[in-house]
């Protein structure tokens, strides 16, 4: 196994994880009777869910850098100026 195979397969293990962690932290039971306000106007649950979601578009930005990096692309094309043209 290369580096760059071992490190994205390790970094599959990683979102993985993110991505059941996410999955445990949706099931908030703790909040649904808590009146807690946040900012002075939000409730706590609704708060709490969109942490959630912030924190899956972080993880599925994340998934598409580790799976879909630029630079592998390029190495499989023989160009490293489809690499440039791709990030501008």
């Amino acid at each position: 196994m290369t580096s760059s195979t071992t490190q994205k397969s390790n970094g599959m293990w990683i979102i993985a994880a993110l991505v059941v962690l996410l999955l445990i932290l949706h099931q908030d039971n703790w909040f649904w009777t808590d009146d807690t306000l946040v900012f002075g106007f939000m409730p706590i649950g609704l708060f709490w869910h969109a942490c959630i979601s912030i924190g899956a578009s972080l993880t599925w930005a994340l998934a598409t850098v580790i799976a879909w990096p630029l630079h592998d692309e390029a190495a499989e094309n023989g160009d490293a100026s489809s690499t440039e043209e791709a990030a501008s």
